[in-house]
């Protein structure tokens, strides 16, 4: 089947849906959202924390939140993409309220802003600690009310469509690469269709699923680099891969572990070894409200010393009925496991969580490969530098749908349907009968990134970590030409891709830098002057 569509979005998280109601409230032609799940399964609903954006402004400003971001991105950050999402943010926020998005409000009717690890000022906009599922029921109320908007469900991007279907030779060299749309599996039909676009957005969120322990949802395979990287679309600074400090320890609850929202240390939370002795102050004057990465390899360097699983949070100095109000999903999730975090210490461990880099994108979102944008964690728009700064994501997400929405909206009249674009082809394949290689190959890409590649590395490491993936990349490759496209291998294939990339480009830098860290070379002088 060949589908027609002027906006082809595929991923359904805050990005996606907002640049769709974007779109279609300009009446410029058909939009449809590919989604490989359901809108509810995607990431955003998994963030906690909030959204930041300088709103009290007695006390703060938008040079405090550009600073801010810049430290944390160990001033690797590209400096007009922070200017962009910081002063962009409040007109962003109150889009998402107009959109029917709640925010928790004081009795004066202020909003009830939080504070964050590296943040100078309180700016956290939160719906109590499940920020994130708040947005995400918002859009998707929004969205699913709106008739110019066509929602595909369970639908799996493959590949996206480029001048290399119709035959011609594409390299990391050819300058003027051009998306046509893409190619996605419809699940009722178990076949790959064809879907002409004359502009393509990619969502498609993030990759903690590479790892073996992530609060990423399980669907987080990296997708859209994936696919990109093998359109010959630039992909960059993938080794700054962001491991949260404090993921719930839960044996067995790893794929997605359950975050314990940075928020709770804005709240007064100490970071504690399980004796009760407090660590962050050998490794930064911050303590426990340092950035990420500097939080997550001091409980990673404290687990090793001391042979523990995890280290501690505690909050039981707090009010408990505080604690409870501010935080009543986590409260509820530790109690069911038979911890009282308002009595008792709750046992955390770092887990992956953000990836920082990915498709290179412009200030307008469009990436190497025209007409094709890219936004949200799938997106390196530059704001993140070494380093994300806690609850910048979610408002990078709807600043930059909002550049990619002005900047498609004024070209897509020059853009046509390239009719030319050949049915996908998989004659000669078979039914895929060997699901076991599948689900042992991607334990394998697990082990291998969280073993080599993880929060502390080395060359060694690295190097290991490479001739792993090489040859699962060559097993996998040689089974996916056999068989008939299906989501599970074509998510494996999407994984051995993106540990490719991070494992690359973490073995190109040779420093160490923000969430970059390496025992083979020095530290960067910014990371010494807070060690």
């Amino acid at each position: 089947m060949v589908y027609k569509y002027d906006f082809l979005i595929i991923g359904g998280g805050v990005a996606g849906m907002s640049y769709a109601l974007k779109i279609a409230r300009a009446r410029k032609g058909k939009v449809c959202i590919i989604c490989k799940t359901t809108l509810d399964e995607a990431n955003t609903a998994k963030a906690q924390g909030g959204i930041a954006s300088v709103t009290n402004l007695a006390v703060d400003n938008f040079e405090k939140h550009i600073e801010d971001t810049m430290i944390a991105g160990d001033y690797i950050s590209d400096r007009k993409a922070v200017e962009q999402v910081v002063r962009n943010a409040p007109s962003q926020i109150r889009e998402l309220v107009q959109w029917g998005v709640n925010f928790d409000k004081k009795e004066n009717g202020e909003y009830d802003l939080h504070r964050e690890g590296g943040h100078s000022e309180f700016r956290i906009l939160h719906h109590a600690d499940d920020t994130g599922a708040e947005i995400q029921r918002g859009l998707m109320v929004a969205v699913r009310n709106n008739p110019d908007i066509e929602i595909k469900e369970n639908h799996f991007a493959v590949e996206i469509i480029t001048q290399h279907h119709l035959g011609k030779e594409v390299t990391r060299r050819t300058p003027d690469i051009e998306c046509y749309g893409a190619y996605v599996l419809n699940p009722d039909t178990q076949k790959v269709d064809t879907y002409l676009s004359k502009v393509t957005l990619m969502c498609t969120g993030g990759c903690g699923a590479v790892y073996q322990i992530t609060t990423n949802p399980i669907i987080a395979t990296g997708d859209g680099e994936a696919m990109v990287y093998r359109a010959k679309g630039t992909v960059q600074d993938m080794e700054f891969v962001q491991f949260h400090p404090t993921a719930l320890y839960n044996p067995g609850e790893t794929h997605p572990a359950y975050l314990i929202t940075e928020a709770m240390r804005g709240y007064g939370g100490i970071l504690r070894l399980p004796n009760g002795e407090s660590f962050m102050e050998k490794y930064d004057k911050r303590l426990s409200l340092a950035p990420r990465d500097i939080v997550a390899r001091a409980i990673d360097k404290e687990m090793k010393i001391h042979g523990l699983d995890h280290v501690c949070l505690d909050v039981t100095h707090k009010d408990a009925e505080e604690t409870k109000h501010h935080f009543p999903n986590i409260y509820h999730k530790c109690l069911s496991i038979g911890i009282d975090i308002t009595k008792e210490y709750i046992p955390v461990r770092p887990a992956a969580h953000y990836m920082c880099g990915g498709i290179k994108v412009d200030l307008n979102g469009e990436s190497s490969i025209h007409r094709l944008y890219a936004i949200g964690e799938c997106s390196c728009t530059g704001l993140h530098g070494g380093n994300r700064l806690a609850s910048n994501s979610l408002i990078e997400a709807v600043v930059y749908a909002d550049a990619a929405a002005r900047h498609c909206l004024a070209h897509v009249d020059e853009y046509e349907f390239n009719d030319r674009v050949p049915e996908w082809n998989d004659e000669g394949t078979m039914t895929n009968e060997e699901k076991v290689l599948i689900t042992q190959s991607v334990k394998e890409v697990g082990q291998v990134m969280s073993n080599y590649v993880g929060i502390v590395r080395s060359d060694l490491r690295l190097k290991r970590a490479w001739d792993r993936l090489d040859l699962l990349y060559e097993e996998t490759e040689a089974l996916f030409k056999r068989v008939k496209a299906s989501r599970d291998i074509c998510e494996l294939r999407n994984m051995i891709n993106v540990g490719y990339l991070i494992t690359r480009q973490a073995i190109e830098r040779k420093e160490c830098r923000g969430l970059h860290y390496t025992i083979d070379y020095p530290l960067h002088a910014y990371d010494k002057s807070n060690s």
